[in-house]
């Protein structure tokens, strides 16, 4: 038990049984009837009290004063509106007390036990009847947030003991009071575990209304028995903890009224067959539900424990089909699980199949929304039960901005949210029969324009954006009547997402429902030349061409295909390149592979030779070779420069030109000048080609993206190259430096092609004379001049052909240039290290006439 401290709420009931003294020693000085002997010690320890009290108020004004600033910065707070109410309640300050209350209350539901604290604290204070008028409705506010069967016993004895009407037993304070006492048995009477304290306040007031009919009225008498027998059954029928205790009472009753029964045993002898049956039916029930109860109370378990048996619970409660103790028991969950989404989620759409009562459901959204104000999928199924109960534009507006003002977690549920309205608004104009005169389309554009503002930053080029602009075009032309409107929603889109290939598709599509053919073909001609994701390109092309097919003159279809043919070529071209990119990559590897084998094998060759013998190492020393005719000589020579030539324009031929089109796959990039480049710096790692694309949407001409990635991990270092069309489009795109890019701040700067330049061509002797190196021997001086020749060649036809890589013309004649077949190994590797002779050589060069 936590200790009890001194609140506005025990102040008063101190007061009337005498223990202690109210706190206040202006208006309640101390008593001075003790002698003089005792003064000096009264007096120090009222010092020392004194001195403790002025302490622990500096320290409440110092908790006030930062409690009060916590809320100025963070008004939606809950735990700082709870300790500030404690902290007010502790020092009595009434009316912050009860501002603060307020306040909180318009953020947050108030738990049970702070409605009662509330209530008690407004009773021990208030006098007069607009006072107490006061505590009653803080009673009924409470009763709605959550099912509680205490606070609505503090109710009704509330009403009882400070509601003259019903104190005095007047008629209208019983009918008002009877009223209140059906209410609390509809909300908490089937409670197992304490609906039977609501049911006993009842018969207690109707038993106390029996004793204050005059003797002589026997018909009054009467009636009034019935109607306290009629509670009597009533609570016998229904499943409640103890029901064998209100047997027992009943009994007794019945007994008073003359009936001859035994109230010393729970048998049902005596007792009408009907009541038998409702007792014996609700007992049986009770024990099914015991062992459930007994989970759900139990103090062991953990939030989650204890949330997944009201699961268990309320499923058996639902395969028992009693609408009114599933209602019951979600408000039980509810009032233990507050915040939990899904429970609110589960309790509402139960109501919204079983339950037809429209206000309840309505007050049920209400607390859900209030509860849960992040739920985006509450508040749309709030305007759709305030739609169906038939609310008022004024009430579904009212719900409508409150949504708007909620934090949630995607735009999506924002979406989903102004759809949701717009939907309303047009069945209430097109189908409702009971419209207010306010209601016209002008109120359905302003709403899809407030939705445009807010949503299009933040969904562009997403299906949700497209979505909403398509139904805005579809009203515009079908409810405003307006076709230019219509188009303009469709122009103010393709501004926003034109890279989206579906945006092209709608618009179009709308054109060709309403028979505007032409229409249609001019959007073709805009957008068949743009760069789609994906085969979106060729998509668009070949659509264009089915159009006319179908719809357009030969004329127009010869156009179409004049059109679109080069485009598709072009297009093919960028195809073909995309999928020879990554092949030089997979060339390097197996040319390095290849390398390392030659050398591997010439390692072995020479270990070899070393363990040989000295006679047995000269005996297999090749011999030297006689010397050729200087005719033989030089067509061997022509003839190794003629094939060395040929490999070369071949090699050169298979390289593929660069073309100014961004490569939409991952690999090597080749060719680029660098003339119109940006280079970005601290890029998100997880940004793709596309992200990037659309980053720089806004600017345009973005004619190739290349990422930089890590070549042992293959992860983004964070870098990029984007290359662009002119220099006027680079200057944009530089002019968005330091903007937010997926979460972080890029960097964006104009890249320096001649520093670049001129360390690459620093780097390239040492490239070539490494490559010289590690061929060495192998090499032929004819292979030499063929790759000088070569590579002058290959500088000389222009910057689109560029060979990457390492010196493929000087190496051994075992590893083949890149693009090359694989070689067989090991049988070929032997004869082109055995020495041959002269006439081997003739044979192998000159041709046989």
């Amino acid at each position: 038990m936590e200790p009890k401290e001194e609140t506005l709420a025990t102040i008063p009931e101190e007061e009337e049984d005498g223990d202690t003294v109210i706190p206040d020693v202006e208006n309640n000085p101390k008593p001075t009837t003790k002698d003089n002997s005792s003064d000096s010690s009264d007096a120090s320890d009222s010092d020392s009290d004194s001195d403790s009290e002025s302490e622990d108020e500096a320290k409440q004004s110092m908790e006030l004063q930062t409690l009060q600033y916590q809320l100025s910065n963070e008004p939606s707070n809950y735990d700082t509106h709870v300790q500030y109410i404690k902290v007010l309640r502790k020092m009595g300050e009434i009316e912050k007390l009860r501002q603060a209350r307020k306040a909180m209350n318009e953020i947050f539901p108030l738990t049970p036990a702070m409605w009662r604290e509330w209530a008690r604290d407004e009773t021990s204070i208030s006098t007069g009847p607009e006072a107490l008028l006061g505590v009653e409705k803080i009673y009924e506010r409470g009763v709605s947030d959550y099912l509680s069967v205490p606070l609505w016993c503090d109710y009704l004895k509330f009403v009882q003991e400070y509601d003259p009407s019903i104190r005095e037993f007047l008629p209208d304070g019983i009918s008002k009071a009877r009223n209140l006492f059906e209410r609390a048995v509809t909300a908490a009477g089937l409670h197992v575990s304490e609906g039977s304290k609501i049911w006993e306040l009842y018969r207690e007031f109707e038993l106390a209304i029996f004793c204050r009919i005059d003797e002589t009225n026997l018909k009054e008498k009467e009636k009034q028995v019935q109607r306290i027998r009629s509670i009597f059954h009533r609570q016998l029928s229904v499943p409640l903890a103890n029901s064998s205790a209100t047997l027992l009472a009943y009994k007794s009753w019945e007994v008073e009224q003359g009936a001859v029964l035994d109230v010393e045993s729970s048998n049902l002898d005596g007792i009408s067959s009907n009541v038998a049956l409702a007792y014996q039916k609700a007992l049986e029930m009770c024990n099914a539900r015991a062992h459930l109860e007994e989970q759900i109370s139990r103090q062991d378990l953990s939030d989650s424990e204890k949330f997944q048996q009201y699961m268990i619970y309320l499923k058996y409660e639902q395969s028992s089909g009693d609408p009114g103790r599933v209602q019951l028991l979600y408000e039980r969950a509810i009032t233990d699980f507050p915040v939990s989404s899904d429970l609110w989620l589960d309790y509402t759409q139960y109501l919204d199949k079983t339950l037809k009562v429209g206000n309840v459901v309505r007050d049920v959204y209400s607390r859900a929304t209030k509860n849960c104000p992040w739920v985006g999928e509450l508040w749309v199924r709030s305007l759709l039960s305030l739609e169906r109960s038939r609310a008022s534009e004024e009430e579904i507006s009212t719900v409508f901005e409150k949504s708007l003002l909620c934090a949630f977690s995607t735009f999506e549920e924002y979406l989903d949210l102004f759809l949701t309205r717009i939907d309303g608004l047009r069945r209430r104009i097109l189908f409702s029969g009971e419209v207010e005169g306010v209601l016209d389309y002008s109120l359905i554009r302003e709403t899809f324009q407030r939705a445009s503002d807010y949503l299009s930053e933040q969904m562009k080029n997403t299906d949700g954006l497209l979505r909403l602009y398509a139904y805005w075009a579809h009203l515009e032309q079908s409810m405003g009547k307006d076709m230019v409107s219509a188009r303009g929603v469709w122009e103010r889109l393709l501004k926003i997402s034109g890279a989206m290939l579906e945006a092209w598709q709608s618009y179009i599509s709308m054109e060709i429902e309403l028979d505007h053919i032409n229409e249609a073909r001019s959007i073709y001609k805009r957008c068949y030349s743009k760069r789609f994701t994906g085969t979106g390109s060729e998509d668009i092309c070949h659509a264009w061409l089915r159009f006319e097919r179908e719809y357009g003159t030969l004329e127009d279809f010869d156009h179409s295909v004049q059109k679109v043919t080069p485009r598709l070529e072009e297009l093919r071209l960028f195809r073909s390149q995309q999928e020879s990119k990554s092949l030089p990559e997979s060339a390097d590897q197996k040319e390095h592979s290849v390398k390392k084998t030659g050398r591997e094998k010439r390692k072995s060759d020479s270990n070899i030779s070393y363990e040989q013998s000295p006679a047995k190492r000269q005996k297999n020393a090749p011999q030297k070779p006689k010397k050729v005719h200087d005719k033989e000589k030089r067509q061997v020579q022509n003839l190794a420069e003629e094939n060395e030539g040929r490999e070369t324009k071949q090699m050169v031929e298979e390289q593929p030109k660069e073309q100014p089109i961004k490569d939409a796959v991952p690999g090597r990039t080749k060719g680029f000048t660098d003339e119109c480049t940006a280079f970005l710096s601290n890029i998100n790692l997880k940004a793709t080609y596309e992200d990037l694309r659309r980053f720089f949407s806004d600017v345009g001409g973005v004619s190739s993206i290349r990422i930089l990635h890590d070549k042992f991990t293959g992860k983004s270092r964070g870098l990029a190259y984007v290359d662009f069309i002119d220099d006027e489009h680079l200057a944009a795109a530089v002019a968005k430096n330091k903007q937010m890019f997926l979460g972080k701040k890029l960097s964006i700067a104009r890249s320096n092609p001649k520093q670049r330049k001129d360390s690459s061509g620093e780097r390239a002797p040492t490239e070539h004379a490494q490559s010289h190196q590690q061929t060495g021997n192998a090499g032929t001086s004819a292979s030499k001049e063929s790759s000088i020749e070569t590579s002058k060649q290959s500088r000389g036809r222009g910057d689109s052909v560029q060979l990457k890589g390492k010196n493929t013309f000087a190496v051994p004649r075992n590893v083949r240039p890149l693009g090359f077949p694989a070689i067989k190994p090991k049988t070929e590797e032997g004869e082109d290290l055995k020495p041959k002779s002269n006439d081997e050589f003739r044979k192998m060069f000159i041709k046989k006439d």
